[in-house]
């Protein structure tokens, strides 16, 4: 799937919750056994939400953490005086009770009292000895616990405790779970679901680098200090300079994934359900292994409450096989087992031989039919569980949790769901709920949610550029959802809403609106147009504060009112301002600098907004340029602060003291939208220069997010304040202003106004090409901001509010700046993408024509055109009978869209990049002067691995995983078989955990004031609360970890830091992808800590992978190469393989000196390493060459005083001193022969910890050894700017610079 990760702050780029049970169902370890209920929101039946609040071991001191945070980050804290007494809730401290079950010896568990019952049942249905019973209950003294209730609510149970397993009788259902369970356990080795995209399974490789688990041992199978065993050699491929880029080697092969052969078949029986006769004895269903029917006991008669004891009995085989998978089974780290929140899918999977089995069997059955047996209540009502857990109660810590929770659990399986239906949707397994139209005008609904196909069915979208603007909407749609919900007001409700594009189709599901579906539209629209502004309704309302406000927002968004009393907003597709510069309107001029750029431009719709992140950004701009302005007349208006009844509207020149912020907000609903930008942005800054908030209207819940730098922060700060949103609104949909909204016309008297308006949204547009695309390229310049992919490339665009449709423009921006060679891996990334996403573009209307059994041809014929050297790729089409027969038939039942069948099969190679040369061309406005990918490669430098990468992923196809010849030009590259899948790309809402998301952008400050401890311990406390909205598996749960283990590794803990950090790899290749850019940056902070931690071998295994990875992804021409290859060179110095740590340290100096010219200390730095090698060796005159450089750099960059001038100054005089004892050397051998008497000179290998002290440098890890007083200093010092850095804060994008300590390398 792809992970949309532009919701995510870019602080955070990869969360995760912690240890779920670090080791759930180990038992051995039950001190950790707390955190095993993350397994549980598994029930499925919607009561997922109700599981544990934080468990007793992990929370650290909350009340310290919350004092501190408090004091120490300068946050107003409007609603968290009561975080103290919410903490104490949260801390109820675990205990231990006893277990006994049939045939084991009783063992302890810890729990904590908020857990549920369900989750003890969870546990024990994965422990190694109790993992094949699903049918039983718990009892105390006889009493049966209730599933759901919380241990705390129960009389009598207490710290020792002791609980019986009791085996219960069976029900069809309690069977099917049963059977179910034990397919799980058979197949839990085995990737296969991995690799089908099912079920929330996902690949990981770590354990394969790692030999298993790094565990608490450390130096694991390490005898003595023998480094001369460890063989260092990298693969061929891996070596600096090799042009081969196999794809094989992305999936090393798992040993554990031979699967052990328990069983050979076990399906449901064609003999089910059993006749009335057996039911009446108690039959419940057959398992099957023969084809007559016989009921009667076998004899001897083997009888058991488990199918597992029972197979047990009958063959010793499955019983030994069982016991060894089951053994491995608990040894896996539960971060690769456990389902991630989202489904991921993999590119490439080995062929796999399909086997049998029926659960898979059955579930395909039964989710055609649109429900699943093993939840109670066959469908979900998903608009009621969507909005009911939007209504759970907020008011403290533990209450949020669960809201978080519940919304979070929803919106996964809502997700999941929409994606299941939008699939058997397109591969018409549906049947439309207007069956008589022509296909792509109907709609679908399936497991109480309703389907859209992304066509311009009724003309709707015919001004707006039909069905170009029909495919744009659900995603502008989707966003405004996003938007709302994040503001989250209480009694406004928008519907789920996930966009799914599946084999060249966009689905649209919704959640259904109670009763919509019964009555006419018309009658139910309370607010809001129909048709198209001829009648447009609008009304005041209330806000929170019983004031009347006029709402208002773009003409389509409607209001409406459902069967259940909630009051509904949708088509949200125009809550942000339209984007002027591809919006040509009659008679409108934009700025010159504008139009000397060529804007505005032509688009193919005019639905093209703005993006969010860009509004903020604009805002804040403004803000500054009032705060200068207004600094001046501050002084004299402080007296008549009152001016509250006539607050000019603000533009470009700014009349009003910032001393009215409080007063402005209450007047902005009615006033120019100008005013609200400003003021709205007044409010959120004056918490961020730690004034007291002078506005009484924030919402507790507003100041929070007091260092609110993040985009989405400060928008919910904007957008908490009462009256606030609906000025927002106003200064958002300014839309209706720019002619660009058909039918709508405005009153004379509000001329003035709309004018200001336009003049905003032409503002707005020219800031995003005069300041955005600027500072991007200067981020990108001085390396804060490092594209390594294109999923990274648009990520660096959407934090600072560019639209990729901009992306054209960026390259040009980038081609004209003087230091353009520094930015060539930019540029190269850029070029790809635009290049994929034209060719996604051309693949999305291909495919609409292809018959299902024509799909493998097809996509690999389309392959072939794109990447393959082959000049005249021919398609293969499938057998004539299939196709004609079909065409035979009526067109009616076809799959939407339509054209001729076969019309695919005709393209060429030449054909299709002509089309993508026109298509960068009146989209992207880009020219590319190539006719064939073998130009595209040779122009820009490209690689054809890593566009097929690009496009497979951006497409969602799956490939064989074998080496792929693009360059043959006698046969071509792929053949149908080498298409295994095609996956749905899932686009939908990432709910957040607030609280959670607030401790840890506090310790991220305290960390980087300085004060490690406090801030080790809110980031814990802020893994903790993850973990209680997420589960166990989220990319906000990654960063967490990761900087967790920087924390733990600065701290000296090298253990905890090796153990934090790979949960964070594994959680990375899990929720991410294994060959994602995040996971790639895992892989080399893993490799440091297992070097600290003396496992040599290993650090050296994870480089080497790191590296293959980004060779794949992006190449080798990148600045990241130049830190990983410093990092291969350091760790080959270090066990002595000088050669080979040269050709990497010498392809880093080379890549530096390209990225970061040749005087920067980057060099000089690398200079040096290679200079160490080189003595080494006792090649003096090349160490002495390349120390010189390093020496010049320094001396011309940080004068003769300065430390590492003199360091180096004095490695210069230590090298020429042993070169000339050297040369004695030698010239009394040449003088004497053998009978020269020969001082012995030293040789001495590096040793580990001046190796470790280089690696730490160039990981930008730096300990600086102070005493107390320089720390108090350096801490006032840290205050005092960071204070100065809020009042002349511009749009720093909050990416860049969250985690470094002391870095001075970008790297997180």
């Amino acid at each position: 799937m792809v992970s949309k990760t532009d919701d995510i702050p870019a602080s955070v780029p990869n969360c995760n919750p912690v240890d779920i049970a670090d080791e759930a169902g180990d038992g051995a370890q039950d001190s950790k056994e707390t955190s095993k209920t993350r397994l549980k929101d598994s029930c499925g039946c919607g009561h997922g939400a109700d599981t544990a609040m934080v468990n007793g071991d992990g929370a650290h001191e909350h009340t310290e953490g919350a004092e501190s945070k408090q004091g120490g980050n300068s946050e107003t804290d409007g609603g968290e005086e009561t975080n103290e007494q919410e903490v104490i809730v949260i801390q109820d401290t675990g205990f231990t009770v006893k277990i006994q079950a049939p045939g084991t010896e009783p063992f302890d568990l810890q729990v904590s009292p908020q857990e549920m019952v369900q989750e003890i049942h969870q546990v024990l249905m994965d422990r190694e000895d109790t993992c094949h019973r699903t049918c039983f209950s718990l009892q105390l003294d006889g009493n049966v616990l209730d599933n759901f209730a919380e241990l705390k609510s129960i009389e009598g149970l207490q710290d020792g405790s002791l609980l019986k397993v009791v085996e219960e009788p069976y029900t069809v259902r309690e069977a099917r779970i049963h059977v179910r369970h034990i397919r799980d356990l058979l197949k839990s080795l085995d990737p296969s679901d991995a690799y089908n995209g099912v079920d929330c399974n996902s690949l990981s490789f770590l354990s394969i680098f790692t030999d298993g688990d790094l565990g608490d041992s450390g130096k694991r199978k390490k005898k003595g200090n023998e480094l001369e065993q460890i063989d260092c050699t990298p693969p061929e491929h891996i070596l600096p300079g090799s042009k081969d880029r196999p794809l094989v080697p992305l999936q090393p092969h798992n040993k554990d994934w031979k699967p052990m052969q328990c069983l050979k078949v076990l399906t449901m029986s064609g003999w089910n359900p059993p006749p009335g006769n057996r039911k009446m004895h108690g039959d419940l269903m057959y398992l099957s292994t023969t084809y007559t029917f016989n009921p009667k006991p076998s004899n001897p008669s083997f009888l058991s409450h488990s199918l597992v004891e029972l197979l047990s009995q009958i063959s010793p085989a499955f019983k030994k096989n069982f016991t060894a998978l089951q053994k491995k089974r608990v040894q896996r780290h539960p971060f690769e087992r456990i389902a991630t929140p989202f489904q991921v899918y993999s590119w490439t999977a080995p062929q796999v031989d399909h086997a049998m089995d029926c659960v898979r069997a059955e579930d395909a059955y039964t989710s055609r039919l649109g429900y699943e047996e093993h939840i109670p209540g066959q469908t979900r009502d998903w608009n009621e569980e969507l909005q009911t857990t939007r209504e759970l109660p907020r008011k403290n810590l533990p209450e949020r949790l669960l809201r978080e929770r519940a919304i979070f659990k929803v919106h996964s399986d809502f997700a999941a769901a929409a994606t299941r239906g939008a699939m058997a949707v397109i591969d018409g397994n549906v049947m439309a709920i207007n069956p008589g139209e022509e296909t792509r005008m109907q709609m679908f609904i399936w497991n109480n949610i309703f389907f859209s196909l992304g066509f311009d069915v009724r003309d709707h979208y015919r001004e707006l550029g039909g069905d170009a603007a029909a495919h744009a909407a659900p995603t502008n749609d989707l966003n405004g959802v996003r938007a709302y919900g994040a503001v989250d007001v209480e009694g406004l409700y928008t519907l789920g809403t996930v966009v799914v594009d599946y084999r060249g189709y966009r689905v649209t599901a919704q959640s259904i609106i109670p009763g919509i579906l019964e009555r006419e539209q018309e009658q139910s629209v309370i607010y809001g147009s129909i048709d198209f502004g001829k009648t447009v309704q609008r009304h005041n309302v209330l806000n929170e504060k019983n004031e009347s406000v006029e709402l208002c927002s773009s003409v389509e968004c409607k209001g409406i009112i459902g069967n259940d009393g909630r009051h509904y907003i949708l088509d949200l597709l125009r809550t942000f301002p339209p984007d002027l510069n591809f919006l040509p309107v009659e008679g409108e001029e934009l700025p010159p600098e504008s139009q000397r750029q060529g804007f505005p431009r032509q688009h193919r719709h005019r639905l093209a907004c703005l993006r969010q992140e860009l509004i903020e950004a604009f805002v804040e701009h403004r803000y500054l340029l009032f705060m200068k302005m207004a600094a001046l007349q501050l002084m004299q208006q402080k007296a008549n602060r009152d001016a509250k009844n006539d607050v000019p509207a603000i533009t470009e020149t700014a009349e009003t003291p910032s001393g009215s912020n409080a007063d402005t907000t209450q007047t902005t609903a009615s006033d120019s939208p100008s005013a609200t930008e400003v003021s709205t942005d007044s409010t959120s800054q004056t918490e961020n220069n730690s004034k007291p908030a002078t506005n009484g209207l924030l919402e507790p819940t507003v100041t929070q997010n007091g260092e609110c730098k993040s985009p989405l922060e400060g928008k919910e700060l904007e957008e908490s304040i009462p009256g606030l949103a609906q000025a927002k609104e106003l200064a958002e949909t300014l839309v209706a202003e720019d002619g660009s909204c058909i039918g709508v016309r405005f009153p004379d008297d509000s001329a003035d106004d709309v004018q200001k308006q336009k003049q905003l949204l032409k503002d707005a547009s020219f800031f995003l090409v005069s300041c955005q695309i600027p500072s991007l390229v200067k981020d990108c310049l001085d390396h804060s901001a490092l594209p390594m992919d294109g999923a990274t490339l648009t990520e660096s665009l959407h934090q600072r509010g560019i639209n990729v449709r901009y992306l054209g423009t960026v390259l040009e921006f980038v081609d004209k700046t003087p230091a353009k060679a520094q930015l060539e891996h930019f540029y190269r990334i850029g070029i790809s993408e635009l290049i994929t996403r034209c060719a996604k573009h051309i693949f999305k209307t291909y495919l609409q024509g292809v018959e299902l059994s024509a799909l493998s041809a097809a996509v690999s014929h389309f392959l072939n055109c794109f990447l393959s050297s082959f000049p005249d790729s021919v398609a293969h089409l499938p057998p004539d009978e299939l196709v004609s027969r079909r065409k035979s038939r009526k067109r009616r039942n076809r799959v939407p869209g339509g054209g001729d069948n076969t019309a695919w099969a005709s393209l060429t190679p030449n054909e299709l990049w002509k089309n993508i040369a026109s298509e960068a061309k009146s989209y992207y406005h880009f020219t590319i002067e190539c006719e064939s990918v073998d130009q595209v490669v040779e122009k820009y430098g490209l690689q054809k691995t890593t566009l097929l990468r690009e496009i497979s992923v951006k497409t969602g196809i799956q490939i064989l995983i074998k080496e792929y010849n693009f360059d043959s030009r006698h046969k071509p590259a792929f053949t149908e078989e080498d298409i295994l899948n095609i996956f749905p790309v899932v686009k939908h809402v990432n709910p957040k955990a607030s609280d959670a998301f607030h401790f840890f952008q506090s310790g991220q400050a305290k960390v980087q004031q300085g004060f490690l401890k406090e801030g080790c311990e809110l980031i814990n406390e802020a893994l903790n609360l993850f973990n209680n909205v997420y589960g166990a598996m989220h990319v906000e749960i990654c960063a967490c970890l990761r900087l967790l283990a920087r924390l733990n590794y600065i701290m000296g803990d090298h253990p905890e830091a090796l153990s934090n950090q790979q949960k964070a790899v594994l959680m990375s290749e899990r929720v991410l992808g294994i060959e994602h850019p995040n996971t790639i940056q895992e892989y080399m902070h893993l490799s440091l800590y297992c070097f600290a931690n003396g496992q040599l071998s290993t650090a050296l295994k994870l480089l080497y992978r790191a590296r293959y990875l980004m060779l794949l992804v992006s190449g080798e021409n990148h600045p990241e190469m130049a830190l990983l290859d410093s990092n291969i060179g350091l760790v080959l110095h270090g066990v002595m393989e000088y050669d080979l740590s040269l050709r990497f340290l010498e392809n880093a100096l080379t890549i530096n000196t390209k990225f970061h010219g040749s005087r920067s200390l980057k060099v000089a730095l690398s200079h040096h390493l290679v200079a160490r090698v080189y003595e080494s060796k006792a090649e003096f005159r090349s160490a002495l060459q390349h120390e010189k450089e390093g020496y010049t750099i320094y001396k011309n960059q940080m004068g003769e005083a300065h430390e590492k001038t003199k360091e180096s100054s004095e490695y210069l005089k230590y090298l020429t001193q042993q070169a000339v004892a050297l040369q004695r050397t030698m010239n009394e051998i040449y003088k004497n022969g053998s009978n020269a008497s020969i001082t012995p000179l030293k040789f001495t290998a590096p040793s580990m910890a001046s190796v470790l002290e280089q690696l730490n440098i160039i990981n930008g890890i730096i300990f600086i050894p102070l005493s107390q007083k320089d720390l108090e200093n350096l801490k006032a010092e840290v205050q005092r700017r960071q204070q100065l850095q809020e009042l002349g804060k511009s749009e720093e994008p909050t990416e860049d610079r969250p985690l470094e300590l002391e870095d001075k390398i970008p790297i997180d």
